[in-house]
């Protein structure tokens, strides 16, 4: 997993923006369920999943103005 930069998402359309969002909340719901059950140590991957959905939102917002 890794950080996703703003100008790769402004090359994509909404249509793929969304559906990457969804990817990234369905990674995120499991990150949080495998910390629960205790099968994942690397807490930080949780914040970058969650500054990876607001990027996606941010860009889907201005796409959509």
């Amino acid at each position: 997993m890794k950080d996703m930069k703003c100008s790769e998402l402004r090359e994509k359309s909404v249509p793929e923006l969304e559906e990457m969002l969804l990817k990234e909340k369905a990674d995120l719901y499991k990150a949080r369920r495998d910390l629960v059950f205790r099968q994942m140590t690397d807490i930080s991957s949780l914040s970058v999943r969650r500054h990876n959905i607001a990027r996606i939102l941010t860009v889907i917002t201005e796409k959509k103005k």
